[in-house]
This record gives structure tokens, C-alpha cells and sequence, in this order.
């Protein structure tokens, strides 16, 4: 690897050259990330397949999530691009106010090996619709996938604005030592806590868009089938491996045991009860992360359910329900991250909330209820970054919806427009004319009582007691009027 100083050093000096400012420039970086798409699909499903068995079918769901935000991007970039007009105060009526949308500059984005093109690239291109420049990291675990990025991504934009640096903890450490204007990071809470160290150093605004042990509460009267289809698919797809994935089930003893055996079908539908030998069905992305979801396996023998098979050669963890599990027990302790599914028994709604609420604060919370007292409930009485009922894991293909975290499972959200949003800083602009001196001179010294009462009667607002708004047109006569009031005002001053 480059030395991080000089890479940094060259974005640095590229930013300023003031290119990545204009519309055309950004909309060809964009073009350039989606002819990467479609001209390497082929080659970029390979090296997921490589990395995490990923199937088919959820390698083109990664390729086609990103694809299709980027072309959202590119089709409502000049839009997005142009200052913001905001409401003004009647002393203001004639000056201009505006939100100027500005590029931060250099933007490190630390992507991540579970989803390592949509994770990556989502981030980045987003950057780049907000005119910055960007040193993109690549995890190592996904070696396959990031290498071809390292490769690609140089042949299709712009090599000033934009580096990519492929590693692991020890180039992570080594790139943030450097002084970037933004930093995007994918990962764990661990790591989260040293970037936002790392960031604090010269007060970098980040986005940290991490993980946590999703809760799942299944009512009573629910169609089980659909329940454990729904939260099954969300636990065993990418082998578990999503920050979003539901990491465990709360439900009474009854459900508990009527859901498992819902589970047992669903499964056989799935994998034809042999998830090894389905091609529908990943691997975990290291010896690593195989192990730790082994341990957890291991610790909680007398809670099997279903599943529990492993086969340390290919890294594979069948899909695991663990029952009559513990608030405090192992599987309990740290994010699941892997395809184990532990359930716990809960009287109710009200003692599954309580467990949340003193807890730290989720990535998404999932709820299956037809009772809109139960599903009020957590939505009124519970925070997370996500709330999805009666389903898990679709919110995040919503991309007009906010993606991201609070608390413990990060800051900032993006996704869509936000993710343009993301990266440009909002910059207040207020344009005056020097004409109407006059009208000035009542913020000007010498203060007085007169100066006073009139200062509270233009600028002071009231409270609206009454929905009703006045029309536009009249509003606007009226702010004319009273401006020509304010000024003689001024003049009687005099």
C-alpha cells in the first residue's frame, strides 16, 4: 500500500483544483460506477460466490439494490444539486436565503465484507454525487471481492478523486491516523468506537452505520407459517451475516413451541432439509467468524431445536433455532452475526419491552401482530434505527426511507436522497443589497426604548391557535406593506 499520507495528500490537492464541483463531473463519475456494474456483473458475482458462497440469487439482489439507488442518484442528481430556498422573516423580505448544498472534500469510507459491493459502493457514489473526493478502504475478509474492486474501480473513474486501499485492522489503523472532512463507516460497534476516536481528534463529522442484536416479538394469532417464512429468510439469508438479520425471537412458551415446528417446515422448503448442499444457501466469511458462532453453538447444546450442524472445512453453520434461551445466556451476549436463532420466553409485550428499553438501542426491531394495541405499543414505547412489523429486513430496500442506526447501533442515516444528504455539508447563504440604509438604522447604536418597541412588533412571532393559513398572494402583500411601514418607521426615527 501507498503511503496513506501522500494518498490522502494527492485527493487533497484534487478537491482543490475545484472539479469534482460541477454537475458533469459528478454525473460521470456516476456513469463511470454503473457501466462498473453492468460491464463486471459477471466477474463481481463470481468473487461473491467465492468469498461467501453467496447464491446467485442474493448476489444480484446486492448488484441490483446498488444499481438501481445509483440510477435514482443520476436521474434526480441535478435536483438535488440546486440551493434549497427557505422561508424568511418579514426583515429579510428582499434578501436572498439559501441552503447551498456544499461537498465536504476528502470522504474515507470504510466498507465491510458481508455485503462488500452494495455496502461499498452505495457509500461512495454517493460521495461523489455530493462532489468529493473519496479514499475508499475494502475489507479483507472479503479478499476475492476486493480485489476486483481494487482492480476495476481505477479503470472507471476519475484516479485523482478517487483510491481504493484494500486491507485489514492494520491499514484501517494506518488510514485513520490521517485528517479526512467526513468518514463513513460499515462494521461492528468495536471498530465504530475507534473511528469515532480516531475522528474526534480533529472533530471529523462521521456516519457510523453499525450492528446489535435485533429483536423479533411474535403475538399470539398470527399465522406462524408466514412468521417463520418471514423471519427465517431474514436470518438465513447472506448465512445470517446482515447487520439487520433478526438475532433472536421473543414469544410465550406456547408460541414458542408451536412456532419451532412451523420452522422445521419451513426449512425443508427452503434447503430440502440439507441447507449443505443447497445452492441457495452461504457460508460464514471466515475461520474467524466460524468459530465464534461454533462457541456459541457449543455453549448452548441443551437449547437445540433445530439444526446446530457445522463443518469447519467450508465454514458452514446450518440454520440453528435454539430454544428456551435466557436473557443472560451466551447466545445472549454479543450480536449473532451467523444463522442461530435463540428464543426466549416472554409473558407478554409489556416484558419484552421492558428488556428493550433498558437495553442498548437495535439496528431494527422486528414485531409480528394483528393488534394495533401491541403494534402502538412498540412503536410508541421502544427506539431503534428501524421498526418493520409483520415482515424483516425490507425496510432497507426502501430507499426513500432513512437506513441507519441510533445509539449503540450507530449515527446518521442514508440510503436515496439521504445518501447525497450525507455527504454535503448544508451551508446557510443570505445575499443582501446595500439599498433602504434607512431601514437599517433601527439595529444600529444608539439603542433606544422607541428602536425596542419597534424591533418587537415587526420581528416577535405569536403562537397559531386557529389551522387556518392565510393564501399565499395575500401574504405576500401584507410583508410588502408592513416593509414599507418599517421603513417609514425608520424615516420617522430620523
Amino acid at each position: 500500500m501507498a503511503n496513506c499520507t501522500e494518498i490522502v495528500k494527492g485527493l487533497k490537492d484534487a478537491f482543490r483544483t475545484g472539479k469534482t464541483v460541477s454537475y458533469e463531473w459528478r454525473r460521470q463519475q456516476l456513469g463511470g460506477v454503473l457501466k462498473l456494474l453492468d460491464e463486471n456483473k459477471e466477474e463481481i458475482m463470481k468473487s461473491l460466490k467465492q468469498d461467501l458462497h453467496k447464491p446467485p440469487f442474493e448476489a444480484f439482489f446486492e448488484i441490483d439494490q446498488c444499481r438501481n439507488d445509483l440510477i435514482d442518484t443520476m436521474n434526480n442528481l441535478k435536483e438535488w444539486m440546486k440551493p434549497q430556498k427557505v422561508q424568511k422573516p418579514l426583515v429579510n423580505l428582499m434578501d436572498k436565503a439559501l441552503i447551498q448544498k456544499q461537498p465536504y472534500g476528502v470522504v474515507l469510507i470504510i466498507g465491510t465484507w458481508n455485503f462488500p459491493i452494495m455496502l461499498t459502493l452505495m457509500p461512495m457514489f454517493g460521495a461523489l454525487a455530493g462532489g468529493n473526493c473519496v479514499l475508499l478502504k475494502t475489507s479483507r475478509i472479503s479478499w476475492s471481492t476486493s480485489k476486483l474492486l481494487e482492480h476495476i474501480v481505477p479503470k472507471y473513474l476519475d484516479n485523482d478523486c478517487v483510491k481504493v486501499v484494500n486491507g485489514g485492522t492494520g491499514e484501517t489503523t494506518d488510514l485513520l491516523k490521517e485528517r479526512y472532512d467526513y468518514i463513513f463507516y460499515t462494521g461492528n460497534t468495536s471498530i465504530g468506537k475507534m473511528v469515532m476516536t480516531a475522528a474526534s481528534q480533529y472533530l471529523t463529522p462521521v456516519t457510523l452505520e453499525l450492528g446489535g442484536k435485533n429483536p423479533v416479538y411474535v403475538d399470539k394469532n398470527c399465522d406462524l407459517r408466514a412468521v417463520a417464512n418471514r423471519i427465517l429468510w431474514g436470518k438465513t439469508i447472506n448465512a445470517g451475516q446482515t447487520c439487520i438479520a433478526p438475532d433472536y425471537v421473543m414469544c410465550t412458551k406456547d408460541i414458542q413451541e408451536k412456532l419451532i415446528e412451523a420452522m422445521k417446515v419451513t426449512i425443508n422448503e427452503f434447503y430440502q432439509d440439507d441447507p449443505s448442499s443447497s445452492d441457495s444457501y452461504g457460508r460464514l466469511g471466515n475461520e474467524r467468524h466460524f468459530q465464534r458462532v461454533k462457541q456459541i453453538i457449543d455453549s448452548s447444546k441443551d437449547n437445540i431445536a433445530i439444526g446446530g450442524i457445522t463443518n469447519e472445512n467450508e465454514n458452514y453453520v446450518s440454520p440453528t433455532v435454539l430454544k428456551d434461551v435466557k436473557f443472560t445466556d451466551p447466545a445472549m451476549m454479543e450480536e449473532m452475526f451467523g444463522p442461530v436463532l435463540p428464543i426466549i420466553q416472554v409473558n407478554n409485550e409489556d416484558e419484552a419491552i421492558e428488556f428493550l428499553v433498558n437495553g442498548e438501542k437495535p439496528l431494527a426491531i422486528y414485531i409480528f401482530s394483528n393488534d394495533k394495541k401491541v403494534k402502538d405499543k412498540f412503536r410508541n414505547s421502544t427506539s431503534s434505527g428501524g421498526l418493520v412489523i409483520n415482515d424483516t429486513m425490507l425496510h432497507a430496500g426502501v430507499m426513500t426511507l432513512p437506513f441507519g442506526g441510533v445509539g449503540n447501533s450507530g449515527m446518521g442515516a442514508y440510503h436515496g436522497k439521504l445518501t447525497f444528504d450525507t455527504f454535503c455539508h448544508n451551508r446557510a447563504c443570505l445575499e443582501r443589497e446595500l439599498i433602504l440604509e434607512g431601514l437599517q438604522s433601527i439595529r444600529y447604536p444608539p439603542y433606544t426604548q422607541k428602536k425596542i418597541q419597534i424591533i418587537q412588533r415587526v420581528t416577535q412571532k405569536k403562537l397559531n391557535h386557529s389551522p387556518f393559513k392565510l393564501p399565499f398572494s395575500v401574504v405576500v402583500i401584507g410583508m410588502i406593506v408592513a416593509a414599507f411601514l418599517l421603513q417609514m418607521f425608520a424615516l420617522y426615527i430620523e
